[in-house]
């Protein structure tokens, strides 16, 4: 056959070219529409906060080059029987490939893409369902508790990936060992290792394990939050920072404690919902107690009505509880006040302030510690007297003072020594 006569151009030449223009614009719409289409269907599949950028750049040049090995397996096989090339065990080849995959397909093919269908349906499902029902339940709660929309957000935000996340590695796991069944693999020895490294990742990771899940459970019944004042054994502080795997306080000192989660037994929130601000005052015992709690009382009413300090303190009026304690020096008297979380130490700081300054202005003495001692009445005259005197007490009458009998002294000598001539 002479591939350069026009008789062959008319015949075969014509549809040679179209092949070739058909295959160029192919390439030209899969350069094109490959990335972009991923990149969607990736947008639409990346968990919230989560940048899957790279990985669709990698599934789309995946695309672009088997798409590419098509068309040029396409434009061979189209173009070499019309310049006299004889493909015919080729074509047949293929043929028979082609009998086996859809043999293979008909069996098998269709319960892989139903479990895939099942994997991605799940997927997309427990994306939508879990989100919400978390949101529920945490709105719920926190509407219950009158919680913060910070403190809201931040839990709900922190389950939700944690709780998504778990569920979608299970499900495609599932999946996974379904589709290498179907394909053949005999999943056993998998499953068999899988149980082995399970256990051994088990042993050596169970202080992990034991942290994420008690950081789940502490997140999820709001045992304490970020920006709240705990105490963890002999550790106070604020928390700085809260996560599924560990909680980080930041005491007075400034000193940052790390504390994992799984080594949290018994935890003091000190302003969660509300705190009170809790006072022992202590006065002399000379003092008309009754006088004493009415001022104590009424300092704190005209506190509560300060512009200043009103919105901190939630009781307006306080619980004078009792009179606490006979001291060493003092009465102490007992007082308790309701006020917005965390801020207690600045409400009983500021009290103590105000409550110092109306003490001294109505005459109540503040008891410091002191004794007192008892000597009787003859020795307690005798150094009254003693101390007078020595002080210079009573009229001046400008004689040398007398010292008390006991106290006189012999007159001093005075020595001269002998003079010899």
């Amino acid at each position: 056959m002479n591939i350069f006569s026009w008789d062959w151009f008319l015949g075969q030449g014509i549809w040679v070219l179209v092949t070739l223009a058909i295959a160029a614009l192919a390439y030209w719409a899969l350069r094109r529409w490959t990335f972009r289409g991923v990149n969607s269907l990736v947008r639409r599949i990346t968990p919230e906060g989560e940048n899957w950028e790279r990985a669709s750049h990698v599934i789309a040049r995946g695309i672009l080059w088997l798409g590419t090995l098509a068309i040029v397996a396409a434009v061979v096989l189209g173009v070499l029987p019309r310049v006299g090339v004889d493909i015919s065990a080729v074509t047949q080849g293929l043929r028979n490939l082609a009998a086996s995959i859809g043999a293979w397909l008909g069996s098998h093919g269709i319960r892989i893409a139903v479990l895939f269908l099942l994997g991605l349906a799940a997927h997309y499902g427990l994306k939508r369902l879990i989100p919400a029902a978390v949101e529920r339940a945490i709105s719920a709660r926190g509407r219950w508790r009158e919680e913060s929309e910070v403190e809201l957000k931040k839990r709900l935000e922190t389950l939700k990936h944690f709780l998504t996340g778990l569920a979608l590695v299970v499900i495609w796991v599932i999946v996974g060992f379904m589709i290498l069944s179907e394909i053949g693999v005999d999943i056993g020895p998998l499953l068999a290792g899988a149980g082995v490294v399970g256990i051994a990742i088990g042993f050596g990771a169970q202080s992990l394990i034991r942290d994420v899940l008690s950081g789940f459970f502490i997140i999820m019944e709001n045992h304490y939050g970020k920006g709240d004042v705990i105490r963890v054994g002999d550790i106070a502080g604020g928390v700085e920072e809260l996560n599924i795997r560990r909680t980080i306080l930041r005491d007075l000192d400034g000193a940052r404690h790390v504390i994992p989660n799984g080594e949290i037994r018994i935890v003091s929130n000190l302003t969660q919902e509300w705190s009170r601000a809790h006072l022992n005052i202590s006065v002399a015992y000379k003092e008309d107690l009754d006088r004493v709690m009415a001022i104590m009382r009424k300092t704190w009413e005209e506190m509560a009505q300060d512009p200043k300090w009103g919105p901190f303190m939630i009781s307006k009026t306080p619980w004078l509880l009792r009179v606490d304690e006979f001291g060493d020096s003092g009465i102490n008297i007992k007082m308790v006040g309701e006020t917005q979380p965390i801020k207690q130490w600045d409400v009983m700081g500021e009290y103590r302030r105000r409550i110092k300054r109306i003490f001294d202005e109505e005459g109540i003495e503040i008891p410091w510690p002191h004794v007192k001692l008892y000597l009787g009445d003859d020795l307690a005259k005798g150094l009254t007297k003693y101390g007078q005197a020595l002080s210079g007490a009573g009229p001046r009458t400008g004689k040398k003072r007398a010292l008390p009998p006991g106290n006189r002294r012999a007159p001093r000598k005075r020595f001269h020594p002998r003079r010899e001539g």
